[in-house]
């Protein structure tokens, strides 16, 4: 019997290679049933990837994940079984204190100011989960982990920009859809995310 061990934790630099390659791989594999090829490829090259802004506030994070068979070897998500096994990145996710509601580092639309806890909402950002580790409440502990950070940084309210694929997550965490948007992302194409609220 095989049971998930899941571990949240900052990410850092160091990271980045590796939270690109997730990333590109969530994107392809598990919005590939809410949107076409040519419009997450468009995504990839302009708003989807990487916020390194995220990694040097100290606001995104990792979950890091591995499973123990009855014999306590360590598995990784591929079957293969070896005791001295790494733990690997199953998804990652964070929230900021900055305006921008979604973007990687090479998206034209950010907006870096500060936001205000007493008046605004946080946002909650760049959520991926690699599909080997999918539907196993990856996406839900670092969402938790996001929101009491946030709260703890003085916040009471979140928004964010969920994908199709997303919205489902979110909706049973509590959060509201509150307006459809059509984001430009490359030559003509456009990408849907819906714009979601969690207030007290």
């Amino acid at each position: 019997m095989k049971s998930a061990r899941i571990r949240i934790r900052k990410a850092d630099s160091a990271d980045v290679d590796e939270l690109r390659e997730l990333i590109e791989c969530s994107v392809r594999e598990l919005q590939a049933a809410d949107y076409t090829p040519a419009q997450l490829e468009a995504a990839l090259d302009t708003v989807v990837g990487v916020d390194s802004q995220l990694i040097a506030d100290r606001t995104y994070f990792v979950a890091e994940a591995r499973t123990r068979d009855a014999q306590s070897n360590v598995e990784h998500p591929t079957g293969h079984s070896d005791s001295a096994a790494k733990w690997v990145l199953a998804g990652c996710g964070g929230w900021s204190k900055r305006k921008t509601l979604f973007g990687s580092d090479h998206w034209r639309g950010r907006e870096d100011a500060l936001l205000d806890p007493k008046h605004d909402a946080a946002k909650i950002r760049a959520f991926f989960v690699h599909p080997a580790w999918a539907r196993r409440g990856i996406g839900s502990r670092i969402l938790e982990a996001c929101e009491i950070a946030a709260s703890t940084a003085g916040f009471t309210s979140f928004e964010l920009g969920a994908t199709l694929t997303g919205v489902k997550l979110f909706k049973v965490r509590g959060y509201v859809a509150a307006e459809k948007i059509e984001v430009s992302v490359k030559n003509g194409i456009t990408l849907p995310v819906i714009r979601m609220v969690k207030r007290p």
